[in-house]
């Protein structure tokens, strides 16, 4: 798919709106190129249709998929500091010329090697390790052994790719499972037979409309019981009362989950307390120095934006990610 060639800039001094997070982005390099001005979830809707660029800076806010179908003109241009669009996609947006781009790039590394380190603390039973040291209790077990293990990564995009790479360099095969079938990547209709001979299943998709809750009592139930399952796509793609029975019912050996339909997770969550579960803060692509690059990233393709040359990372709006190659 050929991306859309971005609206030029006007000849005034283009107004790049920041719907704000702490910390906000250092964006020193675009004075005297830009006007930048801020606006939080309450102010986001009566400054959309004064901007050129809108950065999404706080992926975590819905603010922009309420206020974007409110009335005036709008940016020509939206970035999000995130790999997922699910968070600011309307139809209002997904219909107009405005241009979509992600943080394609930035988090591939940092979550396979946090996917490759939830896979070895699992095999090697390390929370129960720390557990007992804290216990003072010496009891020796026996772990897995991960090199022969096989993987199912459900997401053939950069990270499912990465995620790939680095379990590989474990010894584990892995299979990719894409949107479609192509060379190197399998389709939907092999999921169910791949996952019923995994040890490891990892979620690493888009949130779609297609995906949603695709993880559900049905595909729990067809993974083996020694299969493990690790989330770091979107909350939504599992549907959590399925997992929670299936960790309760032993019908699969273990989960890690780092993304959740709700975040953050209350202090009364039963997800805390469920037995096999490893819960982390949505931080498996956070490493230091992330949001440096994020905002380096936004002031390079503004430098692309501003000069009229076709932008990076161009999401599909309405597959809701940025197609392969």
């Amino acid at each position: 798919m050929t991306a859309p060639e971005p609206a030029p800039p006007t000849a005034a001094t283009p107004t790049v709106l920041v719907l704000d997070a702490d910390p906000p982005p250092r964006l020193g390099r675009l004075t005297g190129r830009a006007r930048i001005e801020h606006a939080d979830e309450v102010t986001l809707a009566e400054r959309l249709p004064h901007a050129d660029v809108l950065l999404v800076w706080d992926f975590t806010s819905h603010a922009v998929r309420e206020a974007w179908p409110g009335e005036g003109p709008r940016p020509r241009w939206v970035h999000t500091a995130s790999a997922g669009v699910d968070h600011l996609m309307c139809p209002e947006l997904a219909d107009s010329g405005t241009v979509v781009t992600n943080a394609r790039g930035i988090f591939d590394r940092p979550i396979a090697e946090y996917v490759a380190a939830l896979v070895l603390a699992m095999a090697k039973d390390l929370p129960r390790t720390w557990e007992l040291q804290r216990e003072r209790t010496w009891r020796h077990r026996e772990s897995q052994q991960v090199a022969g293990t096989r993987a199912c990564v459900v997401g053939a995009g950069p990270i499912g790719r990465a995620i790939a790479h680095s379990l590989g360099a474990l010894g584990v095969t892995t299979a990719l499972v894409g949107r479609t079938p192509r060379t190197g990547v399998h389709g939907p209709d092999d999921l169910d037979r791949l996952l019923a001979h995994a040890d490891w299943v990892i979620a690493a998709a888009p949130l779609t409309e297609r995906t949603r809750g695709m993880f559900d009592a049905r595909r729990f139930g067809t993974m083996q019981p020694s299969a493990r399952f690790v989330n770091v796509g979107r909350g939504q793609l599992v549907v959590q009362d399925a997992l929670v029975d299936a960790l309760r019912r032993r019908w699969i050996a273990g989960a890690a989950l780092d993304v959740f339909e709700h975040e953050p997770l209350t202090p009364d969550s039963p997800l805390w307390d469920v037995p096999g579960l490893i819960v982390s803060p949505h931080m498996s692509g956070d490493t230091v120095g992330w949001r440096d690059e994020l905002g380096a990233q936004f002031v390079e393709l503004y430098d692309d934006w501003a000069a009229g040359r076709p932008l990076r990372n161009v999401v599909d709006k309405k597959r809701g990610y940025v197609p392969g190659h």
